[in-house]
């Protein structure tokens, strides 16, 4: 796969990803504690894609390698918020599962990306 199929299909996971993040959250509960982890996750969960898309249209090498920092930090307090839903049992475990494994593999390919960024 060429690097340009590689970051449109990059870039499709992580929208997928965010609609994910995004039905998962308008199902948490109402409280104001629910809420602040429903937009903390949202703000993260759909942060991953849209600097992963700002970095494939980067005007230098250290604009890419920035946008690509953010996606993996975002991603990384994806998987955080994701525990601590879990923790709390606010979502059933089993609906948690594919979600926790795709943050998880999204995370891997960045810090992946990022590795090959840092001098």
């Amino acid at each position: 796969m060429e690097n340009k199929e590689f970051g449109q299909e990059l870039e499709k996971r992580t929208r997928i990803f965010a609609i994910s993040i995004i039905r998962l959250s308008s199902s948490l509960p109402k409280t104001s504690e629910g809420l602040v982890i429903r937009n903390q996750i949202t703000k993260s969960g759909t942060s991953i894609g849209a600097n992963y898309r700002e970095a494939n249209r980067a005007r230098s090498k250290s604009d890419f390698a920035n946008k690509m920092s953010i996606s993996e930090a975002e991603a990384s307090e994806t998987i955080y918020w994701l525990e601590i839903i879990e923790d709390l049992n606010w979502v059933p475990a089993e609906k948690l599962l594919n979600i926790s494994k795709e943050s998880k593999e999204i995370l891997a390919i960045f810090t992946s990306i990022g590795k090959k960024l840092r001098p």
